[in-house]
């Protein structure tokens, strides 16, 4: 692959990486309530929850599913249901006893943590549509398959950093979390912005035809 074509491709895809999402708010809140290393570890849900997508998208699926209506529906409504779930988990946690269970809206265990990653990942037809939408950009269709490979290897990697760097920054707060009272109000926050991030999935439209 051209040097400038990924000279284009790496800072504009590590600025989709870094904006802040439902994914990153979780790596953000696990971080500062469990730590870095297991936010790091638990957020490799999302990172195989995108790796499926990308193969989807290569072999001409994600383009499909942006063209069937009950299909984006089914996903965007799935998706926005579970992000609204977690949100009311934390904004009802009241207390730190209370926190320990449910704190990023979820178990306590790496299984729960990886799993509530793959499924808000794969609860987002916006990541396909960024899959079909802005990985075409920097094919090259006389190599089809090694371009979308490289960008496929690309995009994860630099998720990758973003997780690391939300969960590092999550951390940072971890000495705050202990308060009962600031834990409750970091819930309550965290938890309104997944809510929030849940009716905006529910508003997004399908791409014309």
């Amino acid at each position: 692959m051209p040097l400038n074509t990924l000279a284009l491709f790496i800072p504009a895809c590590f600025a989709l990486n870094m904006a802040f999402g439902p994914n990153n708010l979780l790596s953000l809140t696990t971080g500062a309530s469990r730590g870095a290393g297991l936010a790091i570890g638990a957020a490799t849900g999302r990172l195989l929850s995108f790796a499926v997508m990308i193969l989807i998208t290569a072999f001409g699926l994600g383009a499909l599913l942006m063209a069937s209506e009950l299909a984006f529906s089914l996903v965007k409504w799935g998706g926005a249901a579970y992000l609204v779930w977690i949100g009311l988990k934390l904004v009802l946690t009241r207390d730190g006893a209370a926190a320990n269970k449910l704190a990023a809206g979820g178990p306590r265990n790496f299984s729960g943590l990886f799993r509530q990653e793959l499924l808000v990942a794969a609860g987002n037809p916006k990541a396909i549509l960024i899959f079909t939408a802005f990985f075409p950009q920097f094919i090259q269709p006389d190599a089809y398959w090694q371009s979308f490979a490289v960008l496929g290897v690309l995009f994860l990697l630099l998720e990758m950093v973003a997780i690391t760097l939300y969960a590092l920054a999550g951390a940072r707060l971890k000495g705050l979390m202990r308060n009962a009272r600031t834990f409750t109000w970091v819930n309550r926050a965290s938890g309104a912005l997944m809510m929030a991030f849940g009716v905006a999935l529910a508003l997004v439209r399908r791409p014309a035809s």
